[in-house]
Formats: structure tokens, C-alpha cells, sequence
């Protein structure tokens, strides 16, 4: 593999410093903002990264291109994902690195992670917090915030997850103080959860809910199960990550949107999933709620943001596919600044007319090795591919059967001078702390 150069030239961290500005001013013009500068700056970045890093200026010139051959975004080379697994993909001096997150392979070598520093930090932050607003929270004024519960691990649980950062973020910018994570050591709080819904019902102040798409399908079914329910108030919302790559594990997704109108009261456009990936910067929502909030079709499709596109490529030739037909996603994102532009993912779905997309799941392979355009029938949990992470969420989700085997039957609309104090009773306690708490901590 061959090493990143350990100290760039003074020209281009001055280049650096001006492409991070121009990526900055069109993050800062909102989901709604001009999306031409985008053409020009993405040529600016490929020529950037092709000269400063190493792995990506290999697969560029093996295939036959360089700055000077490409004239569109459209034809910058996209690395593929499996290649953040065995190179260090920076386009900065290493040392310079203040953030990593692990990719979403099984590679369990310290170079399966995306590193970005200071400005690349910035940058994703900034443009997921953004996001967040304009897709989860698009009826909320300015500074405007409500109770966030988090069924997911916290960033001090799982630092090198992308979830828990992103989540973190969600609940120091959206959220108020009493929002929390209720994942810990000893599983998800079943009790505070309830207490927490119980409390948003006879209050009739909203409630966002937000955490991996297999928690809340567990979470829900064992409510059913059990025969328990809320009406939450008119603007609650649920944001779940993941989705298992296009499905839903045990159910269908139009199962799972059923399920939380049944047993939470939340309307399927309340309900909005998002995709993320350590490879892509950005996190690309559902435009359910923000397409509800304007009056306009409630379409479930993923809007690219003016510093991103999206297209599908032919699973045969890697050729750009029209509207409509299912291929492999690639991504192009003006945020992946430290690392490279483009990339070319496993996954397959499709864009729309105007560059909106869905997935609608992973790849697989024949036993010739040839790419199939069905989708595989194994799920990829939305914590990630890791071992630790898959096993992670395998916790998260016993320990919510676990802790809600002692429910008890309820109706929604619990009256005010009920104390939700008798709903946290109805649990099982907290169990201890077991062996998976060092695993999850990564010690």
C-alpha cells in the first residue's frame, strides 16, 4: 500500500483550506440551496485528491484517469467501499487525524476506518446536523427543540460508531435536557422508555424517538406482544437508522410502519428512516416528513443535498443506469473532502428523475462472482458489519424481549393523575452489568 505523503506542500493546504470554505458556503445553503457550484467544486476536489492521496491516485491512473481527462462529475472515479477496508484512505497527513469511524466491513484491522481531521470533522457535523434539521425536524422554528430518546449506544459506549456520534449530535442540537440515550451496560431501559411515553401522552407534549431500525421493531413487538400502546401527541416522530440495508429483519418496512401508527399512535410520514455509512459523509434521509410538513407528495425517497449526488450503476459494466432501474449506488459527496469524493457502495437501488434515490438492499455475488441485481437475503444490521457491532445489536435486541416480558397491558391516554411511576414498577429491573460491557467499550 503506499503511504500518504507525510507533509503536504504549502499550495495545498492552502487548497485544502479554500475547497473546505467553498464546501462550507454550499452546506450553509440548506437542503433548498443552489445545487450549480457543485459541478465546478467537484472537479476542484478530484484534482485535490488525486494528486494528495495515494490509494485513491492509484485506482485513478490503473484507470486511466486524471484531472485532466475528466470534464464532469459524472466521470470522477468512484473507489469502492471494500477498499476502505485494507487502505488508509486519507487525502491530509495522517497526524492530523481528530476523527475515526470503523467502516462497515468485517476487516478487523486497524486501517478499516475512515479518518478525517479537524476541517473534515467540522464539515460532517455541520452537514449532517443540517440534515437532521431539515428531514427530522422540519416543522421546528428556529432553536427549537423537544425530549429525545435514543435507543442506541451513546458515543462514550461506541466511539468509533457513526450512529452514536450522529445521534449525539441529534440529541445536543434538537434535543432538550431531559433527552437521553437509554441504552447502557445492562441493555436499553425499557422502564424509563415507557415512563418517558406515558409521560408524553398525558402531558400532549411531543416526543422524537431515534435509534437502530431493529431496536424499534423489537421494541414495538413486544408492545403488541403484550398488549401495550400509547396515543403520543400530534407531532411526535420516530428517526431510525439503518433499515437493515432496504429491509426490515423480521418484518416488512409497510409491517413496521403499521406497527409503530398501532402501538405508538406516529403516522408513517412521522416515521423517517436514514442511511449512513462511514464511507459517505453524509446521511441521507427520508423526505416523508419534510414532503408531509410542505403539503407535497409524501413520496419515500432519499433527496440529495445540494453537496451530494447519487446515481446507479449497471451491476455488469458499472455504466451510469437511467431513472428507475436498480443498480449499484454511488455516491458523491463534496463533505468527503478528507477522503475521496466519490464512491461506489454494495448496494443496490435506484434514482428518480430529478436524482433522488432508494435503496433496496445489498449486493450479492453468484458462485461465479458475478454481481446479482436481486438483493441478498442477509441482513446487514444498521450498527454495521463488525463483529462487535453486530454483537452489539444482538444485545440491544434481546435485551428489549428480555426487559418487556413484564409489561402489562395498557390503553393509550392514561390520565394525568395516573403516575407513571406504576408503568415503571410494571418492569423488570435493571439487570447487572454482564461480560458484553468491556466488547462494547472496544477494551
Amino acid at each position: 500500500m503506499g503511504a500518504v505523503t507525510a507533509q503536504l506542500p504549502e499550495i495545498d493546504r492552502a487548497e485544502r483550506e479554500h475547497l473546505a470554505a467553498r464546501i462550507r458556503t454550499l452546506v450553509a445553503s440548506g437542503i433548498d440551496g443552489d445545487a450549480a457550484p457543485f459541478d465546478r467544486l467537484a472537479l476542484g476536489i478530484f484534482a485535490y485528491q488525486y494528486r494528495n492521496n495515494a490509494p485513491y491516485h492509484d485506482f485513478c491512473r490503473a484507470l486511466g484517469k486524471h484531472p485532466g481527462s475528466v470534464d464532469q462529475w459524472r466521470d470522477i472515479p468512484a473507489f469502492p467501499t471494500d477498499s476502505f477496508k485494507t487502505e488508509l484512505v486519507t487525502s491530509f497527513p495522517f497526524d492530523q487525524a481528530v476523527m475515526a469511524q470503523l467502516t462497515s466491513g468485517t476487516t478487523a484491522i486497524a486501517r478499516g476506518q475512515i479518518f478525517r481531521d479537524a476541517i473534515g470533522r467540522e464539515l460532517v457535523l455541520e452537514a449532517n446536523r443540517i440534515m437532521t434539521g431539515a428531514c427530522l425536524f422540519p416543522d421546528f422554528a428556529q432553536g427549537q427543540r423537544c425530549r429525545v430518546l435514543i435507543l442506541a449506544p451513546s458515543p462514550e459506549m461506541a466511539p468509533s460508531m457513526g450512529m452514536a456520534i450522529g445521534m449525539d449530535e441529534t440529541r445536543r442540537h434538537f434535543g432538550t435536557p431531559d433527552s437521553r440515550f437509554l441504552l447502557s451496560h445492562s441493555g436499553i431501559d425499557i422502564a424509563a422508555l415507557v415512563e418517558a411515553l406515558a409521560e408524553s401522552e398525558a402531558s400532549g407534549v411531543p416526543v422524537a424517538m431515534i435509534g437502530s431500525t431493529s431496536a424499534f421493531v423489537y421494541f414495538l413487538q413486544a408492545c403488541r406482544k403484550r398488549g401495550v400502546s400509547f396515543h403520543l401527541p400530534a407531532g411526535s416522530r420516530i428517526g431510525d437508522g439503518g433499515g437493515y440495508r432496504g429491509r426490515f429483519g423480521e418484518i416488512t418496512q409497510e409491517d413496521y410502519l403499521s406497527l409503530a401508527r398501532e402501538v405508538l399512535g406516529i403516522a408513517p410520514t412521522h416515521c423517517v428512516n436514514v442511511l449512513g455509512m462511514a464511507e459517505s459523509a453524509t446521511n441521507y434521509f427520508d423526505d416523508t416528513l419534510r414532503s408531509a410538513i410542505a403539503g407535497g407528495n409524501t413520496r419515500r425517497m432519499r433527496r440529495n443535498p445540494p453537496w451530494t449526488r447519487t446515481v446507479a450503476v449497471s451491476v455488469d459494466d458499472l455504466s451510469i443506469l437511467p431513472p428507475g432501474k436498480i443498480g449499484l449506488l454511488r455516491h458523491y459527496d463534496a463533505v468527503n473532502l478528507p477522503t475521496v469524493l466519490a464512491v461506489q457502495t454494495d448496494n443496490l437501488g435506484y434514482v428518480d428523475d430529478v436524482g433522488d434515490f432508494q435503496i433496496v438492499g445489498r449486493a450479492q455475488r453468484d458462485q461465479t462472482g458475478k454481481i446479482s441485481p436481486l438483493p441478498s437475503e442477509r441482513t446487514v444490521g444498521p450498527m454495521g458489519d463488525k463483529r462487535i457491532f453486530r454483537m452489539l445489536e444482538a444485545y440491544v435486541n434481546f435485551s428489549i424481549r428480555f426487559k418487556s416480558g413484564r409489561l402489562r397491558p395498557r390503553t393509550p391516554m392514561v390520565p394525568p393523575a395516573c403516575p407513571c411511576g406504576e408503568l415503571a414498577d410494571a418492569m423488570i429491573e435493571e439487570t447487572p452489568a454482564n461480560a458484553l460491557a468491556g466488547a462494547m467499550t472496544g477494551r
